[in-house]
């Protein structure tokens, strides 16, 4: 085929090629933003999709290994934000963006660091049902975290105004979306717990997209919430919407005006519990003073019937008599006492110790005579006794053999020597004689 403009007859590889020198020299580097569709991932560990919108698509390759380094994992419908290079697959003939880098974009990040910080919290604990606080029975103050000029604080106020006027509340101002945010609703929320004003805090905002209500799924205003010492109850936007806040809440209300609802009750149905209430202590009231009052007259009729007065009579004649037997009782015990007492001084005059005493010695002086003529025959005895035994001593003692002439011979233990073989040549013994001892040695 001829070339009408240039004569130049061209090939498919030659229109190819100078296509995508075409592509890539117009388009060194671009950034595009649409969702994923048709992800596939073959075992060469490329990575392969088309970038869509809602009217056209484009063919994009993102090779090994950048392909490895996401910090997501691609999937259909994802809304990402790709850079690259465009340039054209010449065995094709179809154009491609071959991708250097690939981030998730706009709600679909946002989504995903709702879910992945929801996921971090709940393992802590911190959305669980056991630790949220319950709401006091009545609410005196309520403080309202919310914007000023937003729809939510005037749906909120006119439920409260409809309901229950008497309740005392106080709009807390704050920024409820945008850069800060979070920040300065945590900063209000400690200031209203430590003021210590308040029986409950609602944290509320009228309905938004995702971007918008970010600023309720911030961490920080999640964990001032949970450890709030005052009960908080979260409405932010619609009844499909959920925060982080309202999770970490201890009640979440759908919408602003049905937290209204729960925080304070019906004026009217208030009123009319408390007129039932005042029915049923008014006829309480009376079947009490009635039943007193009962009680009252039975027992005037049973003091009437029990004559009190015949009672207390007979009751002093009692004591009357009581008494009268107690004297006499009184009487003969102490007589019983008296002649008991002249019994005993009669045995102690009997037995006086001077009397006893005399006794005794008038028999001492009429024994010490006698003792005095005993004495003297008793010694007498004794000392005729004692001669005898002596005589009879001496006439065994072998000193009176010694007396006669005899010696009596002793080894140095003091053993009497009865017989030549007792002692040896050479041995000192003892001679004991009348008038003194001698030592002598055996010469054989």
């Amino acid at each position: 085929m001829n070339n009408t403009s240039t004569g130049e007859i061209l090939t498919p590889s030659q229109l190819n090629t100078l296509a995508r020198s075409l592509l890539e020299d117009t388009f060194p580097l671009v950034l595009v933003e649409g969702e994923l569709g048709n992800v596939a991932r073959p075992a060469s560990g490329h990575l392969y999709f088309t970038l869509k919108d809602a009217r056209a698509q484009v063919r994009c390759a993102m090779f090994r290994p950048r392909s490895t380094w996401l910090k997501f994992q691609p999937r259909e419908g994802l809304k990402v934000l790709a850079r690259g290079r465009l340039t054209l697959y010449e065995a094709r003939g179809d154009y491609q963006l071959v991708l250097d880098s690939l981030e998730e974009a706009g709600e679909g990040a946002l989504r995903r660091a709702f879910e992945e910080l929801k996921a971090k919290l709940q393992a802590e604990g911190l959305f669980d049902t056991d630790r949220k606080r319950p709401l006091p029975g009545l609410v005196r103050r309520l403080g309202v975290i919310t914007s000023p000029t937003g729809a939510a604080v005037r749906d909120v106020m006119s439920v409260i105004g409809r309901r229950f006027p008497l309740l005392e509340v106080h709009v807390l101002p704050v920024p409820v979306q945008g850069e800060g945010a979070a920040a300065r609703i945590v900063q209000m929320l400690h200031g209203a717990v430590a003021s210590g004003r308040y029986d409950a805090l609602l944290l509320t905002r009228g309905g938004g997209s995702l971007e918008d209500l970010w600023a309720f799924n911030d961490e920080a205003l999640a964990r001032a919430i949970a450890a709030s010492p005052v009960p908080v109850v979260a409405a932010i936007g619609h009844e499909t919407d959920f925060s982080l806040a309202e999770f970490a809440a201890d009640l979440r209300a759908p919408t602003p005006s049905a937290a209204a609802e729960q925080l304070v009750p019906d004026a009217a149905e208030l009123l009319a519990k408390l007129r039932g209430h005042q029915r049923r202590l008014a006829t309480f009231g009376s079947h009490r003073l009635a039943q007193a009052a009962q009680r009252a007259d039975r027992a005037a009729l049973r003091l009437h019937a029990m004559r009190p007065r015949a009672r207390l009579d007979a009751l002093c004649q009692r004591q009357q008599q009581a008494l009268r037997r107690l004297r006499a009782a009184f009487s003969v015990q102490l007589e019983r006492r008296q002649a008991a007492l002249r019994h005993a001084q009669g045995s102690l005059r009997a037995h006086a110790p001077g009397r006893r005493l005399a006794a005794l010695g008038g028999h001492l002086a009429e024994i010490h005579p006698r003792l005095h003529a005993a004495l003297p025959r008793q010694l007498e005895r004794k000392s005729l006794q004692l001669a005898g035994l002596a005589r009879a001593l001496e006439a065994v003692s072998p000193l009176a053999t010694v007396a006669r002439g005899y010696a009596i011979v002793q080894r140095e233990d003091g053993a009497v020597v009865r017989s030549v073989d007792d002692v040896g040549t050479g041995e000192v013994v003892n001679a004991r004689l009348p008038d003194g001892r001698l030592r002598l040695k055996v010469l054989a």
